[in-house]
């Protein structure tokens, strides 16, 4: 019996190795990405990329607009900080926080797993790294999964239990690069900066940016996502 999941890839390292640990895990995966309002859609190119890559049965990109609420440097004309300390990044909520963007996020996967009969959704959120934002933590997936199970036909009736999947929710970023590595992800296809250029050149001094690259070094890995860009002005 074919098993379905849905996996949300934003195009980043940690959705990009989701959707391999899905596929290594024997789903059949259905990935859905988001045109959001986000101040830029490198991502979403590389989750294009990557959903073909690693054989998604469907890739769907649905259209919302969070800029109506504004509040976020990634929706919002507010400018992206720079240069943070990354052992410092966990004290507080940045400003680059969506306002409840995974609670939407996984509302869409919930009814789309839904209509496809999945039991399981596979999302890339690690509160180690990212501990500073609270829809990345364990407790907010386990009290949606509870939400999501009251909350659809599936679940009531008893035909279906949803599952939320974070497989790399535990793991630092340089665990869950040697995981990736180890999976077949090629990092070169993925993108992390909250501010590229518009050629999708990393801009290598936002939280994500060092975050990654500090993920890296600590793996003993170069990222190749840099090595497309050496010699480039």
């Amino acid at each position: 019996m074919t098993r379905r999941a849905v996996v949300l890839l934003s195009g980043g390292l940690d959705s990009a190795t989701a959707l391999a640990v899905a596929r290594a895990q024997g789903f059949e995966t259905h990935a859905l990405s988001f045109r959001y309002g986000q101040r830029h859609v490198v991502e979403l190119d590389c989750a294009r990329t990557l959903a073909g890559v690693f054989g998604a049965a469907r890739h769907v990109i649905a259209d919302i607009d969070l800029r109506v609420f504004g509040r976020s440097a990634l929706t919002a004309d507010i400018d992206v900080p720079k240069g943070r300390d990354p052992r410092r990044m966990d004290e507080d909520i940045p400003v680059t926080y969506v306002p409840a963007r995974n609670t939407i996020f996984l509302s869409f996967a919930t009814a789309w797993a839904e209509v496809l009969g999945a039991a399981d959704i596979f999302i890339g959120v690690n509160a180690l790294d990212y501990s500073g934002y609270p829809d990345c933590r364990p407790a907010f997936i386990e009290a949606f999964a509870r939400m999501a199970n009251l909350a659809t036909r599936a679940g009531v009736e008893g035909h279906t239990e949803l599952h939320i999947r974070t497989p790399l929710i535990e793991l630092s970023k340089a665990a869950i690069i040697r995981l990736g590595t180890d999976l077949g992800v090629d990092f070169a296809l993925t993108s992390s900066c909250y501010d590229p250029a518009p050629d999708a050149r990393p801009c290598g001094g936002c939280d994500s940016c060092l975050l990654r690259a500090r993920g890296f070094a600590e793996a003993g890995l170069a990222d190749p996502l840099l090595a497309r860009f050496a010699g480039t002005p």
